[in-house]
């Protein structure tokens, strides 16, 4: 990687089942120059998010052979827009590249709060990932204090911000499942949950009974097929379930999983189960940033995260991701 060299990433066919990373290519070009309205970023930070795979198996949001969509976090080096100046650190889109034409609508500035917020923060727990867990809780299940609350994929990004916020929302038992030993152990020795499972040593539902034998209250899922049918199991009279995706079911979307198989269990208990999108609620970012963002400064709310370092990484970052071997939020760093 050169000063005068942009590198794109871009998907040259499509996947069937796993992806692998002859999948992707670096293809090499000049920087560009803005142009009148634009401005040059240099991309420091990249997020990779189980959503990208999704993005994967159709042209939505990537296009075979073209750049890849992304959250990223970049400097102003070159504008042509009075609104961004050098210098600025902005968050946009348009990630999986090294360099970016962005207009001014394209971006927004990465806020100043001061000591004690790392610029990590913008991309994990105060970004799209924290972002999806706190509409999750707040928005969508509407969770109140003292309510038990089951996250399933507790260990990845969004999953952690959702132990970490739920504590300061005043949840009362977190219960969480993970997919190793090790990840089992961070989710009740640092995150604050006060149990959690590995769903690899068996039936989801008879896990998820033994740690919460009362039941729960709310449920964020975020793996579809059988944890979805656990939570449902879990759930008492009137609970509610944010689903906010289906990480479990990416790799096999022409043979989708049978469960939940108890889907009518929603009547019986009176319960509720609504997916959402984040970007329909782009409104809360305010609300999540009160709420942590004291709690990031006195260092009493700790970020979780991996990084790994080097974009020419990216692609194994991202694979590394959907295969769990990320301990919250997976980024990437320049």
């Amino acid at each position: 990687m050169t000063n005068d060299t942009m590198i794109t990433v871009q998907q040259t066919a499509r996947p069937t089942g796993f992806p692998t990373p002859d999948l992707f290519s670096f293809v090499e070009s000049p920087v560009p120059s803005p142009e009148p309205g634009t401005a040059l970023v240099e991309n420091l930070q990249w997020s990779v998010d189980p959503y990208h795979r999704e993005a994967m198996d159709g042209d939505v949001l990537w296009t075979l052979n073209s750049p890849m969509e992304g959250r990223t976090l970049g400097r102003v080096l070159d504008s042509r827009d009075p609104s961004l100046r050098p210098g600025d650190l902005v968050l946009h889109r348009k990630g999986w590249r090294t360099h970016a034409l962005v207009a001014p609508g394209e971006v927004r500035r990465v806020p100043d709060f001061g000591p004690g917020v790392p610029l990590a923060a913008h991309l994990s727990l105060l970004g799209g990932t924290g972002l999806s867990a706190y509409v999750g809780l707040t928005r969508i299940a509407r969770l109140q204090e003292g309510e038990d609350l089951f996250v399933s994929a507790a260990a990845g990004g969004v999953g952690t911000a959702a132990g970490r916020l739920a504590r300061l929302l005043g949840a009362g038992r977190l219960v969480g499942s993970a997919g190793s030993p090790g990840k089992v152990a961070y989710l009740t020795e640092e995150v604050g949950f006060d149990a959690a499972f590995d769903y690899h040593e068996g039936p989801v539902t008879e896990l998820l009974a033994k740690a919460a034998p009362d039941g729960v209250d709310v449920a964020l899922e975020g793996v579809g097929g059988e944890h979805l049918e656990a939570a449902i199991d879990a759930l008492r009279d009137h609970g509610r379930i944010a689903w906010v995706g289906a990480v479990g079911q990416y790799h096999s979307l022409s043979a989708p999983p049978p469960a939940p198989r108890n889907l009518f269990d929603l009547v019986e208990k009176s319960a509720r189960l609504e997916g959402f999108l984040v970007r329909n609620h782009m409104d809360a970012q305010e609300e999540l940033h009160d709420l942590a963002v004291p709690h990031l400064r006195s260092g009493a709310l700790p970020l979780d995260v991996t990084v790994v370092e080097g974009f020419e990484r990216i692609v194994d970052a991202f694979l590394g991701m959907l295969k769990g071997a990320n301990l919250g939020k997976m980024l990437v760093s320049r």
